[in-house]
């Protein structure tokens, strides 16, 4: 008799995970709290909308999605029934073969960083994949896996949280600010969640650590692989930068990489610092570390360079999804700009970029839910209430003059006006592609 695999959340993630059971064999029904129209689903999938019934009961594995609280209701009646519960993570794992894994978390920087590493080590192996938050949901791809394949995959805090066994090759962990509050509740779960990264690495594995960040600094101590530091500063052991180079001191390897970097920002300096490191300890000639850098232009929505009109740049940040990455994209330019925030709350103050503000804004451009909430918080910052990105865009439009930059980095996720952050970000990009110069 065929087992009966259930899925929780038909976003990406559940999509491909509910697929791949058919793929296997097993019978499948899904079940989504929303009612949505879902594309690329099997046929052979049993599926049901608006609210999560007791049918799901009957399957002898539920796979819950990434963003499916786990306290909900019918899990809780699930483990009372003793019903095994799996990640898509952990589901597309049994299934997939694999070479190495590696793995990127952190609070931002992920997909700049995942994206950079998946292309050097492309660069060396012609079988290799990106997954996770980036590229594809790993269960899209696992049956084509091979004992070859490298998967280079971003990992959020959702996915890292429901799979307490993970174990790669080689983590990498940027960074840890507050985020995701609205879910984890506290900031011990969150940073919990993602210690999941390197808890169970073995002896013989890497782990990528920033040195600058004094938690992850920390809590390196949890994991049993060999720690790689790196920072923006010199390291007795680690990868770190100095005068323009890339210094690599691993062991008695010592090397000074000279990239061309195109990407602007510190940040994209720890981004790139960390792929090396990573790249390094899958194996990677650093000649070849060093030739893909500096042919690497970033990743969309991550401050992205769109266009220079009338004297002004438009950058598209729409990744920016928490505040600590609107600071970090506040601190890559000096000065002039003229900066669109807001969407849906994420539980964060955004009382720490008061400063930022003061010094380097002209004016903020608010749209969405946490309008309200962003003035309270920075009170006496120059706002300009625009309620949606159409009327930001034309306000801005009439408002910049020369030597002023355009940043959509709304702190916020984008739920409240639009699908996700990159529908958000190709909005932002084709009104002032459409802009047509004054002069």
């Amino acid at each position: 008799m065929k087992k009966s695999i259930g899925v929780l959340g038909l976003g990406r993630s559940g999509v491909a995970a509910a697929n791949l059971a058919v793929k296997l064999g097993y019978n499948v029904f899904a079940s989504d709290s929303k009612e949505i129209e879902i594309k690329n689903l099997n046929k052979r999938v049993v599926k049901e909308f608006g609210g999560h019934s007791d049918k799901i009961l009957n399957s002898d594995i539920i796979i819950k999605s990434p963003g499916v609280h786990s306290d909900i209701p019918i899990l809780e009646k699930a483990r009372k029934q003793e019903i095994k519960i799996l990640s898509e993570l952990a589901f597309s794992l049994e299934n997939s073969k694999y070479k190495k894994i590696i793995a990127v978390t952190g609070t931002n920087g992920k997909t700049t960083t995942t994206d950079l590493i998946s292309k050097i080590i492309k660069a060396v192996h012609r079988d290799s994949i990106v997954s996770g938050n980036i590229g594809f949901p790993l269960a899209d791809k696992a049956l084509k896996t091979t004992k070859n394949t490298f998967i280079t995959m971003e990992l959020s805090s959702y996915q890292l949280g429901d799979t307490p066994g993970f174990s790669p090759d080689i983590s990498v962990f940027l960074n840890i600010t507050p985020d995701h509050l609205e879910y984890h509740k506290t900031m011990r779960a969150y940073v919990k969640a993602k210690e999941n990264i390197f808890v169970n690495q073995q002896d013989g594995d890497f782990a990528v650590i920033n040195y600058d960040d004094k938690i992850c600094r920390k809590i390196s101590e949890k994991t049993r692989a060999k720690v790689i530091f790196f920072s923006k500063k010199p390291l007795k052991d680690g990868v770190f930068f100095s005068d323009g180079n890339i210094t690599v001191n691993i062991g008695k390897k010592h090397a000074v990489m000279k990239p061309k970097i195109n990407i602007v920002g510190m940040h994209n300096i720890e981004n790139i610092l960390a792929a090396a490191a990573a790249s390094y300890a899958a194996g990677v000639k650093l000649s070849v570390v060093e030739e893909v850098v500096s042919k690497y232009k970033g990743v969309e929505h991550r401050i992205e360079f769109i266009k220079t009109l009338n004297g002004v740049d438009y950058y598209n940040d729409s990744k920016s999804t928490n505040v600590d990455s609107t600071r970090v994209a506040l601190e890559s330019f000096d000065k002039n700009i003229l900066i669109i925030m807001g969407g849906r709350d994420k539980g964060i103050p955004y009382t720490s970029l008061k400063e930022l503000v003061r010094r380097r804004v002209k004016s903020i451009f608010l749209i969405g839910e946490a309008a309200d909430k962003i003035k309270k918080d920075l009170k006496n910052a120059p706002f300009i209430d625009c309620g949606d990105m159409e009327n930001a865009v034309k306000r801005i439009f009439k408002t910049a003059v020369r030597g002023d930059i355009v940043l959509l980095s709304p702190a916020c996720a984008s739920f409240d006006q639009f699908e996700n952050f990159e529908e958000r970000g190709k909005v932002f990009k084709k009104m002032v592609l459409s802009l047509k110069s004054s002069v």
